[in-house]
């Protein structure tokens, strides 16, 4: 036995050669990779333990905006245990996804994640592997190919109709204060859950319950202002003790009410006999087939991320776009008259008049630009180092592309901080794609990019065509923006609203 053990001992240190010689080569192989490459400037005052974690005070695509001004287009923060590099220049975005898209095309994990999208593999938070590839698939193919979204026309069609007619009372020349805010999020709600389930929630004649969409409405609230890179025990393991884990509590909450609620979606689809359409049916049917890749979970995790990315999102950047209109009238007399010339008040618009309206798409535009629905894009995360802007990008880095600084630049835009639709008409030029950031780029450019332009431009135009627009007062519309991966706005928007003589073409169903 002892002459074995050292025979062992024997052959262990004969190895150690071999391991130091091994050991050299990849620290040489990294550093050679690393030779004169440094991290992009590291702004100054980070604290011991919580690193810059002080600086993130919200809204924090405000507070990078402003770093970046101090310390350039790239720089790098230490949030707690990690590392963060910030890009805020369009060349350097177009670097990181052209150049880097496949190191880059990760994210990083967050304890949001963790709960509410079931360990981080929702198509959103999943980094870049074969599942991801797999779930893109079934969205492109299944769910939000032209042909899917095409089919889902009568869906936008009937629920914008029935927003008009609540918000007219079903006759025109009535005169009504109205809430947006709220009517553009019902709105999107019951849009992405008739996409998904056939069923309406708020308004009745759906199947659903107003108080239930109320409830998951409020939570989908919750998850936009604590979700992305904004909470601070994501960095710092010590917080999580002194948090008691509070925030993890109110994490698995949420995703406890969410997944019961989409499991509740697929059951009634499962027993139910009535063909709906709906996204849920269709994968139910290719689960009978395959059900391993196409299980409840996987079904819960691609609707969970359609109806949660398709509400907030598109109810925002409506309710910006008529704000900015309301403190425009110029601008939206320009875009009504458009309206008007091509399609007049004796029917309504359609989907179909959105191509000849180019002044709406203006509007659109320049909503996104002032106004990204999601201000940070989702966070990538680096799989191995990397150079972006001459600067390393080391493994394991969490970049932070700052759309709404990138939007706002002086030196892509002329006058950043108006409102001028008119910058992006055929006369002035195609604008770069680098410069307008809302959906992302790259390969993990947001999936629902094709819904979202189809509801937001048809509900806009819609809205336009149907009523004559008033501010509450004098004093113009208050543009503050509120905290959260969405950037709502802080003052709910209230408008004076006249419906137009084309309302008594609205039929609800």
């Amino acid at each position: 036995m002892m002459e074995k053990a050292a025979y062992d001992n024997a052959y262990c240190y004969s190895l150690l050669p071999v391991l130091l010689v091994f050991s050299l080569v990849l620290y040489l192989t990294s550093a050679h990779r690393r030779v004169g490459r440094k991290l992009p400037p590291i702004v100054p005052g980070a604290l011991p333990i919580l690193g810059h974690i002080r600086l993130m005070r919200s809204p924090s695509h405000q507070t990078l905006m402003g770093l970046a001004q101090q310390h350039g287009p790239i720089f790098t923060l230490r949030l707690g245990t990690k590392l963060a590099v910030v890009v805020t220049s369009a060349s350097l975005v177009e670097e990181c996804f052209t150049k880097n898209d496949v190191v880059l095309a990760n994210r990083p994990a967050f304890i949001m994640g963790k709960h509410m999208e079931y360990d981080n593999t929702s198509i959103t938070q999943i980094s870049y592997c074969d599942h991801w590839r797999h779930l893109r698939r079934i969205s492109a193919v299944e769910i939000l190919s032209n042909q899917r979204i095409n089919g889902f026309q009568p869906i936008r069609l009937q629920e914008v109709h029935r927003l008009v007619a609540n918000l007219s009372g079903g006759e025109a020349g009535g005169r009504r204060r109205v809430e947006m805010k709220s009517a553009l999020n019902q709105l999107a709600f019951d849009v992405m859950t008739r996409v998904v389930s056939g069923k309406r929630y708020y308004g009745g004649g759906g199947g659903g319950d107003d108080m239930e969409a109320t409830r998951f409405t409020e939570i989908m609230k919750k998850v936009a202002e604590y979700g992305g890179a904004t909470s601070p025990v994501d960095f710092v393991p010590l917080l999580r003790w002194l948090d008691r884990g509070r925030y993890e509590k109110e994490a698995m909450e949420l995703a406890g009410k969410t997944d019961r609620f989409f499991q509740g979606l697929i059951d009634e689809q499962r027993r139910g006999k009535e063909t709906t359409n709906s996204a849920i049916e269709r994968l139910l049917k290719l689960q009978e087939s395959d059900p391993e890749n196409y299980s409840d979970q996987i079904i819960k995790n691609l609707v969970l991320v359609m109806v949660l990315g398709g509400t907030e999102t598109n109810a925002v950047t409506m309710e910006w776009a008529m704000s900015c209109l309301l403190n425009n009238p110029d601008k939206l007399a320009k875009a009504r008259e458009e309206i008007d010339k091509q399609v007049g008040q004796e029917r309504l618009l359609e989907e179909s008049d959105i191509a000849g309206l180019p002044y709406l798409g203006n509007i659109i535009s320049e909503t996104f630009r002032l106004y990204p629905a999601s201000p940070l894009l989702v966070p990538h995360f680096a799989s191995e180092d990397c150079v972006v802007g001459g600067y390393l990008v080391p493994a394991h880095t969490m970049v932070l592309v700052n759309a709404y600084a990138i939007h706002r630049d002086p030196n892509l835009w002329d006058d950043p901080m108006s409102f001028k639709p008119e910058r992006h008409s055929a006369a002035a030029g195609k604008v770069d794609g680098a410069k307008i950031l809302t959906f992302g780029m790259g390969r993990r450019v947001c999936p629902g990019v094709g819904m979202a332009n189809r509801l937001v431009a048809y509900t806009l135009g819609t809205l336009i065509q149907c009523f004559e627009w008033e501010r509450v007062g004098e004093e113009e519309i208050d543009m503050t923006e509120g905290k959260g991966i969405t950037m709502p706005k802080v003052k709910p928007l209230e408008a004076i609203c006249v419906a137009r003589p084309v309302v008594k073409n609205i039929i609800v169903s």
